[in-house]
């Protein structure tokens, strides 16, 4: 598929996009400033995820305002009645109960010269 002029200038005008409250400007969605800042990076990982659970994006520039303009509603409206804990969209959030860990004491000293044997 070869790239037009209003794919160009889409690719282009999304690339300038820096923060969740641009996102939301780009695409027309009215938005609750202090859910934004509280959530910001959430809402543009759910979007992200979103559109990485579309299998193909649709050939036209209007087409694809559309669907991006859809999930990025989406991923907002998660945040809106929902919190980070609750929506679990980074892996740190979706770790159950912490790990222990065991190194052995000898193999932490081995490679340091200067370190007691035990």
């Amino acid at each position: 598929m070869t790239m037009t002029d209003d794919d160009l200038e889409f690719e282009l005008e999304l690339s300038e996009l820096v923060s969740a409250e641009d996102f939301l400007d780009y695409f027309g969605i009215d938005y609750q400033p202090a859910v934004v800042q509280v959530n910001r990076l959430h809402i543009l990982q759910r979007f992200h995820d979103y559109l990485g659970q579309l299998d193909e994006l649709p050939d036209s520039v209007a087409a694809k305002r559309a669907l991006y303009t859809d999930r990025l509603r989406m991923a907002y409206h998660d945040f809106l009645t929902s919190d980070a804990r609750t929506e679990k969209v980074f892996r740190v959030f979706r770790m159950t109960e912490p790990r222990r860990v065991a190194v052995p004491l000898a193999e932490l000293l081995e490679g340091h010269a200067h370190a007691t044997r035990v």
